[in-house]
């Protein structure tokens, strides 16, 4: 089966502007293959890599060298609209922290996504309403903009939306990170339905037995240190 996303032999530096124009390695020969219906689980001490290897992915980091193939689509080559394109319908991101434009409803913030890729709107707010309600947000919450709610509840509509078009790829930071029981277990079901259906999973996940549960496999961020560096 082939990659749904592939990293080969990539790289990633920072150049500090402000310090000379010094350049710092952070990543070298970067290798990741990830298949459909696949979850891969990045590990490593804090500072290794994994939430820069995730962004190199999504696009918002780009890689120094190598190539970072998404869906067919190299990212590290591809235009800004390209990249746009493939955020709108192929490669989802579900990260720690609820980014909307304030005064949007929760409903519409769910239902954005799918409303993006051509979902008649009756049917996307019902998505919307059936993901909320499997994350607890009360219904009288719906109307509201997420930008007043909790950190707990804003988390949780973050993860409702991104769940909401079903995404070939998907990133996740953190998913499960201060959820109570009840709604670990619903985000826990909702990645195994991600997989079931064929997405391609990447995630950073602390809580050991969430990882355990989902990922098929881990892979260590730390061997992609720069030598220089290690």
């Amino acid at each position: 089966m082939s990659a749904m996303i592939e990293l080969i032999d990539v790289g990633k530096s920072f150049t500090l502007h402000n310090q000379g124009g010094a350049v710092i390695p952070v990543m070298e020969g970067a290798q990741l293959s990830v298949a459909q219906g696949e979850c891969v689980g990045l590990t490593g001490a804090s500072g290794a890599g994994k939430s820069t290897l995730m962004r190199v992915i999504y696009g918002n980091y780009l890689a120094a060298s190598g190539q970072v193939i998404v869906g067919g689509v190299d990212v590290a080559q591809a235009q800004p609209r390209e990249i746009l394109a493939l955020r709108r319908s192929v490669l989802g991101y579900v990260s720690q922290f609820l980014r909307v434009v304030p005064r949007v409803p929760t409903l519409d913030v769910v239902a954005e996504p799918l409303l993006a890729v051509g979902v008649e709107r009756d049917a996307a707010r019902d998505r919307a309403r059936a993901l909320l309600s499997r994350l607890n947000i009360p219904e009288r919450l719906w109307t509201l903009s997420p930008t007043t709610f909790s950190g707990g509840e804003q988390q949780r509509v973050n993860i409702a939306r991104g769940f909401a078009h079903d995404y070939p790829a998907l990133l996740l930071d953190e998913p499960t990170a201060s959820l109570d029981a009840a709604n670990r277990e619903t985000v826990l079901a909702l990645i195994e339905e991600a997989k079931a259906r064929g997405a391609a999973i990447v995630g950073i996940f602390h809580d050991e037995a969430a990882r355990d549960r989902v990922c098929d496999r881990v892979v260590d961020v730390s061997a992609f240190t720069p030598r220089a560096a290690a």
